[in-house]
Parts: C-alpha cells; structure tokens; sequence
C-alpha cells in the first residue's frame, strides 16, 4: 500500500501543472492524471501545491560557540525545520583545533543520531595542517563533498590566503566544493578593539566591526581565487551590495562562483533591529551583521537575476534570557511557551545565552534562529509580493541546495525515482509568526508578529508523514544521512 496524492498542484523549479502523485515506500513512483486509488491511502491536495521538501544547507546545530552552545540540536532543529517545511538540511562539522577531520565527524555523528528529518555533513576546516590536507579527500568515501574555510575569525577559526589557495587546489582535484566565510578577519580584529576602548559596546557597535567593505574585500578574494583553480567556490551568508558586486564579476567572467543568503538579511536592518533601545539588539547579532534596506533590495535583486542561487537561514539559537535561574520560574515568565529539550528535563539548569555580551558587544553569541520559518517568510514575500515565482522559490528553497551539494535528484524535486520528501502547501492559509507558537528552542522569533500567507498543511519525509497540521506524526532517530556525490554541477 502506498499513498496517492490527489488533485494538487506539483511545483517544481520549471513548471507548475495539475497531477496526482503516486509514491510507494519511500520513493515517488509515478506522476499523472488520474492515477487509480488502488487500496491506497489518499490525501487530497485540491487547491494545495505539492514542493518538494525544503533544503537547507547552512545550519549549526548544538554548536559550541562563544562560550555556550547553540539551543537546538538533531531533535528539537529538525521538529522544527520539518514543521517549517524543510525535510533536508546540511550541518556543519567543525574540525577541533589540533584534532583531525575524522575527529570533528566523529562528534557530529553522535549529535545526529537523535535526527528527525535527514541531513548531510559540510566539514568546517579550522586548523588545515600537511596531514589534514592529505586527510580531505577520504571525505568522498564518508559522503562529504564540501568544505568551509574561515576568512574571519582571527586568532580562533581564521585561515590564511595560502591556505585557502591550496584547499582549493586540493578541492578542485577531487571534485569537492570550498565554502567560505568571507569577511576580512585582520581587519575586523583591528576594528574590534578600537570600538570598545572607544565606549562602544552596545550591540549596534558590532555592525561598525564588520563593515561591508571587508565582507566585499573578501568576497572577491575568494571569487578570485576560485577563477585561478577552477575549484567551484559557494559564498555563504552574503548580506551587502560590495559582495554582490563581487560575485556578479566572477559569474560575468566564467568562474565557478555562486552563494547564498539568508532569510534574515532580507528582512532586518541595523537602524530599526541592531539598535534597538537597550540591550534588544543583541537578539539581531549575527556574522556577518544585518545591513541595510538598501542592501536589502540589492538581495532580492541578486535572487531574482540568479546572481544568488539559494537561500538558507545559518540558524544558530542562543537564549536572549539564558542563565536566569530554574526552568518552572522562566516558564512563568513566559506563559504559552513548551520547549522540547535538556532544559525542560533538566529545571536547575539554562544554557548561557546572549547576555553574556552584556557591556561587551564581542561577547554575544553570534546568531539567531530561522530554520522553521524560512520557507514561509519566504513563500509569502518572495512569491506572494511579487518578487519571483513559485517555481523560482523551488529553485531558491529545495532544487538549488539539492544540485549544488551533490544530492539532485534524490532531493530537491517531485519527479519519478526522487525520495519523495513532500510538503502539501496551502497557499491560502494565514500564520503570524511568533516565539509563543514556534517550535525552535529559543525565546523570541527574530519575525514576530509578521503575517504570512502560505504554510504547510502536511510534511512527508521519504514517503512518511511528519507533520500533519499541527501535530508532529515524526520519530526521534529516523532521519538518515545523506551520502553526497563529488563533481556537483555549478548552477
């Protein structure tokens, strides 16, 4: 027995066309009118779209980073992700320093084991010594295909030009893809230390650390090399018009360039967020920064002529309220409120959180949350506000992701023979975003009170339903790793 999806609307990044879809197990077997029930089960999709299941390729989940670790982890992010609309999504190992690559893999694989919805590995090099280098092609035979290298960060994550330049080397010999942060990070570590002997210290301060300029600077030194080895090059978190640039004269002369940004670089700027009155900016810090609505336009521009290929969120949760005492006095305080996690098993004892950069805008933990609301925000001011079109959404959310990190057309479309990670969309129901009703594990949603229209109604995950509405049909364990293939195309 399978399951007949009826009467809906498939999208996919070329077309859109009425069909039933027919899957068994948990592949799509067929795509048709009027496919025969057949002791199936049916799920009618009258006036529902059918996407392929979201993909998002920039996630850390239980990150240990600037003195805390990131809220949530395989269970809780993936609840969440698939609640969203995202079935597939691509963590980031981090390679300890001093350790080996086998080392960083060995701790990820133990954090996903708990895993909901399936998930891939990018490996973060933070310490690329002869050995190491020699270690990265075994990375093919883990599934593994892409690297990210740090242009910031000195001194904790940064690496060095020639570094770069002989990962990308190495890369493009075995097929693999070079990520990178880019942002200069010896100018930032100079920037840094002024500001705050200056007085600066107040969240919209880190901002002015990280001016656009180096985040362009360092695009384009990236773009360049990556023109010089052939290695395909993918920019992430690209948030300001110097970088655009940057990658628009790559792809303009041939290189193997292309990027992302993420969902909160279209939304929220340093002016109304960053500074905030008090200490509410700090929930906005992030790297690079938020810009401005300038910038903004700029993106949406970038995502709608294909000089950006994709759109993910670098979720990374920390507490704004972490460290305040027992989990029932917090509960309290924030009635409504039923988070998933160690916490609530554990009522003594909350995480640090962005408040350990209070006086101290260095200190903050960089980043927010946005997993579960990516494919919402985005449907609803991407293709609802006439920005780009349904297809082009597919392309941006799902297809893109899947082509780029080796994993089309196992993921990232409804066609025959392609897992069949659906999401029944109802392009008509409205939602107001909110930390009160959202499932990530964190106290405020960097969207609250923004109305959207479009969500999805169901979310199936290799054929099994997930999400049925409100309720989390899925289990703590099922989700399966996602064995990439090298020599992915550049799109």
């Amino acid at each position: 027995m399978g399951t007949v999806f009826k009467n809906g609307t498939v999208i996919t990044a070329s077309e859109m066309f009425k069909a039933d879809v027919l899957v068994e197990g948990e592949v799509i077997m067929l795509i048709g009118l009027n496919i025969p029930a057949g002791g199936h089960e049916v799920v009618d999709c009258t006036g529902k779209y059918l996407m392929p299941g979201g993909i998002d390729v920039h996630t850390h989940l239980d990150l240990p980073f600037g003195g805390t670790i990131s809220n949530d982890d395989f269970e809780s992010g993936h609840i969440a992700a698939a609640f969203g609309g995202t079935t597939s999504h691509i963590d980031f190992v981090i390679q300890p320093i001093g350790g080996s690559l086998a080392d960083g893999l060995k701790v990820w694989r133990e954090k996903a084991t708990k895993a909901c919805v399936d998930y891939g590995f990018h490996l973060a090099v933070t310490d690329l010594r002869d050995e190491v280098m020699a270690e990265i092609p075994s990375l093919l035979d883990e599934g593994i295909t892409s690297l990210k290298l740090f242009m910031a960060y000195k001194n904790v994550f940064m690496i060095d030009d020639d570094t770069l330049f002989r990962a990308m080397q190495t890369a493009a010999k075995h097929g693999m893809i070079v990520m990178v942060h880019a942002e200069n990070g010896d100018v930032e570590a100079l920037l840094r230390p002024q500001l705050l002997a200056e007085g600066k210290n107040d969240p919209k301060y880190h901002a002015n650390s990280r001016p656009p300029e180096i985040e362009g600077e360092a695009t384009n030194r990236a773009v360049v090399m990556a023109g010089m080895t052939g290695c395909p090059l993918y920019v992430v978190h690209m948030t300001c018009e110097p970088a655009i640039q940057a990658m628009a004269r790559g792809r303009a002369l041939g290189y193997p360039v292309m990027g992302e940004t993420c969902t909160q670089y279209l939304f929220l700027t340093v002016e109304e967020h960053l500074a905030a009155p008090g200490f509410e900016g700090a929930k906005y810090v992030c790297s690079p920064p938020i810009r401005t609505k300038h910038d903004q336009e700029v993106l949406w521009k970038a995502l709608q002529n294909g000089t950006l290929q994709a759109v993910s969120t670098d979720h990374c949760d920390f507490w704004y309220e972490g460290g305040v005492g027992p989990w029932q006095e917090w509960q309290e305080k924030h009635k409504g409120m039923d988070w998933i996690g160690y916490e609530a098993q554990n009522p003594s004892y909350r995480r640090p959180g962005k408040e350990l950069g209070k006086g101290n805008f260095a200190k903050i933990p960089n980043g927010m949350p946005g997993l579960e609301d990516r494919m919402m925000v985005g449907w609803h001011h991407g293709v609802n506000g006439g920005r780009f079109s349904a297809s082009r959404f597919v392309e941006l959310h799902c297809t893109n992701p899947a082509k780029i990190f080796g994993m089309y057309p196992k993921k990232g479309t409804i066609a025959v023979g392609a897992d069949a990670d659906i999401v029944v969309w109802d392009p008509d129901k409205e939602h107001t975003i909110s930390a009160r009703t959202h499932h990530m594990r964190v106290d405020y949603n960097v969207y609250e009170g923004m109305k959207v229209r479009g969500v999805p109604e169901k979310v199936y995950l290799r054929g099994k339903k997930v999400v049925d509405g409100s309720q989390w049909t899925g289990e703590k364990g099922k989700g399966q790793f996602i064995h990439r293939k090298p020599h992915a195309p550049v799109v």
